[in-house]
């Protein structure tokens, strides 16, 4: 593959803050020049404009490029934005695992922007999202080697000994899956908006056929293409993965379900196909069955249960998508991306429904 890297559509480039999701100069830059004294010039602030839960924006001056997390705008779901847990995992992770970032600091004084955030050394790379840029070539063999890498990188991390790491304390793996099915579907119901005949079908169909979980591993739990950085000189290699809000200990087959509910492939059905979320489609690339075989492989893991995993990946990834279209519904952001989320809702519902009833991957 070739170096790709001084084409300016390759990387994702902050721009103007949102309206209503502005950062705070009056209060931020005292901040900022208190924790880096060394670092003198104009500060430049700007928001990356992809991304729909945890908001991240740029912070420049001198010579010195940081990136900055915090909560969204009147969330409602504070467990699911706790931004100190966020920046406890990435402090312990980034030695063990180099994709994760390296975190610098954190700061609870809400005083200084209204809610707690940290900052981070940015991870330079190409992030895919629905389709490559144009100046990556992307033939059959280069997605294939592409889809191969992300299987391996995740893994990766699932090998990882969490708890020599320091992260044992994160989560409880006892009962992850049961867990998940009642607190996704509690979620569901406490940011209603629209009505799914789906939701009470699927809850009770993965009550009752939920599998015993295995050994437990660090799960991601929103693996996907877009939250993947590559090396421009090697795009098929992967040099950071962003937005670890909702890691923990549990399941690795939900993490790789997660990975499936993202991987839109060409049979699916077309309303499924015009929302993929990267180019997981095109010629070349692995198909979800064979994901699931290779990841097998490489693990030894028994993955007999796939459909149930897909079918939670699939549930969960609509209720998350209600909670953010719930968060426009209530007018607590205008962000105009979230305007027709709910019909997102119904089609990954949908999809979680055919999996259910065909057992298919």
């Amino acid at each position: 593959m070739t170096d790709i890297g001084d084409r300016d559509d390759t990387f994702d480039r902050p721009g103007p803050m949102r309206a209503g999701e502005e950062l705070n100069r009056a209060t931020l830059e005292p901040f900022l020049r208190g924790q880096f004294p060394n670092e003198h010039g104009y500060i430049e602030f700007a928001q990356y404009p992809a991304g729909h839960s945890n908001l991240t924006y740029s912070v420049k001056f001198g010579a010195r490029e940081l990136v900055l997390r915090r909560p969204p705008f009147g969330s409602k779901v504070k467990s699911a934005h706790d931004m100190s847990r966020e920046y406890r995992v990435l402090s312990k992770l980034h030695a063990a695992y180099p994709p994760a970032p390296e975190v610098l600091l954190y700061c609870d004084d809400e005083s200084v922007l209204g809610a707690p955030f940290y900052l981070m050394e940015p991870v330079h790379g190409i992030i895919l999202r629905r389709d490559p840029p144009a100046a990556m070539e992307f033939s059959p063999d280069q997605a294939r080697l592409l889809s191969e890498a992300l299987v391996a990188n995740l893994v990766e991390l699932h090998r990882l000994d969490y708890a020599a790491i320091g992260l044992a304390g994160l989560g409880n793996p006892d009962g992850y899956v049961e867990r998940q099915v009642k607190g996704w579907s509690e979620r569901y119901y406490s940011s209603m908006t629209h009505g799914h005949a789906e939701v009470e079908e699927l809850v009770s169909w993965m009550a009752q056929l939920r599998p015993t979980s295995g050994s437990a591993s660090l799960i991601h739990n929103d693996y996907k293409f877009d939250n993947v950085v590559l090396d421009p000189r090697e795009p098929a290699k992967i040099v950071g993965l962003l937005d670890w809000e909702m890691c923990t200990i549990g399941d690795p087959l939900a993490d790789l379900g997660t990975m499936l509910a993202y991987w839109v492939e060409e049979p699916d059905a077309a309303e499924l196909k015009a929302v993929r979320w990267g180019p997981t489609n095109f010629p070349g690339s692995l198909r979800r069955r064979e994901i699931v075989d290779l990841y097998g492989n490489l693990t030894g893991r028994d993955t007999s249960a796939m459909a149930f995993y897909l079918v939670l990946a699939r549930f969960k990834l609509a209720v998350i998508v209600q909670q953010i279209y719930y968060r426009y519904h209530q007018g607590l952001t205008k962000d105009p991306r979230f305007a027709r989320m709910h019909e997102l809702v119904r089609i990954l519902l949908q999809a979680a429904m055919r999996c259910a009833e065909t057992g298919e991957i």
